[in-house]
This record gives structure tokens, C-alpha cells and sequence, in this order.
């Protein structure tokens, strides 16, 4: 004998009481759920991690790369630094002011990769989240 520890709590009967009854109901099946892979796994969320990632780097190192480059030719080239180019205008002052052109550079890199590699990804799995959400509350 099992020991119940709610011993007036009614228990449904185990046996049909009379023959007319109908039978119990059976439990619902569980729907079948979509082949698809979930999104957190999905294989699109690391390419567009990639893509990111080499957006950001591209961009980072054109404007960091020239800068660097300034500094190294500053420091161990002076006697390139006090040049003069053109006009009486040294080639450190002509390297100085190119630097704002490159940072422009660099920005408008990252938009043009962004919108060229990135977005795309991270729309279609804007949608598919959004699809997903809706079959989610549907359920």
C-alpha cells in the first residue's frame, strides 16, 4: 500500500463506473515542432558576428593604421617630417592635416560595409526572429 499524503483529496477512478461512459479523454499530442534550427544556434548569428568583426577592424585599423604611421615617421624619420613638399609646406604638416581626410576615410568605409554586408544579415535575421516570435505566441 503507497502512502497518500492527501488522503481526502478525491481520486478519479481508475475503471469505468458505467458502461455507458463515454471513455476519457486522451491527452493532446504535442504539435510537431519546425525542423528548423532556433535562432540563438542559428548559423546566420555567426556571419553576421563575422561580418562585424571585420567591418570594425577594417575600419579601425585604416584610421589607427595611419595614424600610427604618422607617429612612427614623426619619431624615427625627422628629417622626412621637415621635408618641404610643396610651397614651403613640410610633409609632417601635410601628413598632420591628410589625417582628417583618412578618419573620413575610415568612416565612410564602415557605412559603405555596414550597408553592403552587415545590414542584409542583420535584416534577414531581424525578420526571422519576427516570424519566430509570431509562431511562438501562436502556440
Amino acid at each position: 500500500m503507497s502512502y497518500d499524503p492527501y488522503p481526502h483529496t478525491p481520486q478519479p477512478p481508475t475503471h469505468l463506473t458505467y458502461p455507458w461512459q463515454p471513455p476519457p479523454p486522451e491527452p493532446p499530442r504535442p504539435r510537431p515542432q519546425p525542423r528548423r534550427v532556433p535562432l540563438g544556434h542559428h548559423s546566420d548569428l555567426r556571419i553576421l558576428r563575422s561580418a562585424y568583426r571585420w567591418q570594425r577592424r577594417t575600419a579601425t585599423l585604416t584610421a589607427l593604421g595611419y595614424f600610427t604611421l604618422f607617429l612612427l615617421l614623426s619619431a624615427f624619420a625627422p628629417a622626412f617630417m621637415t621635408s618641404t613638399v610643396t610651397h614651403g609646406i613640410p610633409a609632417g604638416l601635410l601628413l598632420a592635416l591628410l589625417q582628417l581626410p583618412v578618419t573620413w576615410l575610415a568612416i565612410a568605409l564602415y557605412e559603405h560595409t555596414a550597408r553592403r554586408h552587415v545590414d542584409p544579415i542583420a535584416d534577414r535575421i531581424r525578420k526571422q526572429a519576427e516570424l519566430d516570435a509570431r509562431r511562438g505566441a501562436v502556440r
